[in-house]
């Protein structure tokens, strides 16, 4: 996904969250941010070791808590 969102938009200035590129779904249209699957950067956290719970706390707060930005990345909550 990240080669095609490259090769489409080449002039953007793109944000990516480091270790989670297989969460990657989109990007917005309307200013060019990357979204990412909340359920699956879950999913890449529990297989690097952590249980449910130490993934979801984890990714609240040193994961989509953080803002960078106007280029943030968005965390779309697709586990509801």
């Amino acid at each position: 996904m990240i080669d095609r969102i490259m090769e489409w938009f080449p002039e953007e200035e793109i944000l990516l969250a480091d270790g989670f590129d297989k969460a990657i779904i989109g990007v917005s249209n309307n200013d060019m941010r990357v979204i990412y699957s909340k359920s699956l950067c879950i999913d890449i956290l529990i297989s690097q070791g952590m249980d449910e719970d130490e993934a979801l706390e984890y990714f609240e707060y040193n994961v989509s808590g953080a803002y960078l930005g106007e280029k943030t990345p968005i965390w779309c909550l697709d586990d509801i």
